[in-house]
């Protein structure tokens, strides 16, 4: 017998993003949406991420259209700075909405 309850949740997790399912991707957007950029040493440090792992995850949210990636110097030194599209600030906000019903539903 499936609970009553269980329509209304599986409208909520449709609205949950498997491309969020990670915690470093989980963690890349949540510090874009209230910073306006993090450059990859920041998002590293912050996440506690190694090189290859976090450079595989911000692939992911690239080719997602979720984060805009920047190359660019600074002095000699190259640099690479990531921001949230609209795209992905929408996308993530609608996660966060649906995780927070479906922990009030349950």
């Amino acid at each position: 017998m499936i609970p009553a309850f269980a329509g209304p949740i599986m409208s909520i997790i449709t609205n949950i993003n498997k491309l969020f399912d990670h915690r470093i991707r989980l963690g890349i957007m949540s510090i874009l949406m209230v910073n306006e950029y993090a450059d990859f040493n920041t998002l590293k440090e912050l996440l506690g991420a190694t090189d290859g792992n976090l450079a595989s995850h911000t692939k992911a949210l690239e080719k997602a259209e979720y984060i805009l990636v920047e190359k660019q110097f600074i002095g000699r030194k190259p640099n690479t700075r990531y921001s949230a599209t609209k795209l992905g600030k929408a996308e993530f906000k609608k996660h966060i909405e649906a995780l927070e019903k479906l922990i009030k539903k349950t």
